[in-house]
């Protein structure tokens, strides 16, 4: 299995990754613990009662992680030589212990390389919803992909 070379890269044609994630408590908690994120409003059942989301919010940056991390598979796994910034991140809507998440991206723009003649930089939004079809998470996204290689 391997992702996409910079040459396969389609603008503007959606790619429905067919991964999909639940999200846990112990997802939650554990990143929340791991990133030393001691904010109440992740991992503390009787604060979040006391917000007007009546429950723990999933970490955004765990949201974020996840959201790129489901697209891999498609994309990038393998011919990725890194990833070069994120843009335009958001978080329109929480993202609650129990969502599962799926995510669609789609190539915004690519060009080639002007320092590596093996390369490409390659622009990706990724857009994830929960099981409602509500956006939880979207990012533009900027990497260095690797080209087909040379028979």
């Amino acid at each position: 299995m391997r992702g996409m070379y910079f040459e396969e890269f389609e603008i503007d044609k959606p790619i429905e990754h067919t991964i999909r994630r639940t999200v846990t408590e112990m997802d939650n908690t554990l990143f929340s613990c791991m990133t030393h994120n001691p904010q109440p409003l992740h991992i503390d059942h009787e604060f979040s009662a006391g917000t007007e989301w009546k429950q723990p919010l999933v970490n955004s940056l765990f949201t974020l992680g996840l959201m790129i991390g489901i697209s891999v598979n498609d994309t990038t796994i393998g011919t990725t030589i890194g990833n070069l910034g994120m843009t335009d991140v958001k978080f329109p809507k929480p993202v609650f212990h129990g969502d599962t998440i799926r995510v669609v991206t789609k190539i915004v723009s690519k060009r080639e390389s002007k320092s590596r003649k093996d390369a490409g930089l390659v622009e990706f939004h990724h857009a994830a919803f929960n099981q409602r079809g509500e956006l939880v998470a979207e990012c533009t996204r900027q990497a260095m992909m690797r080209k087909k290689p040379l028979a």
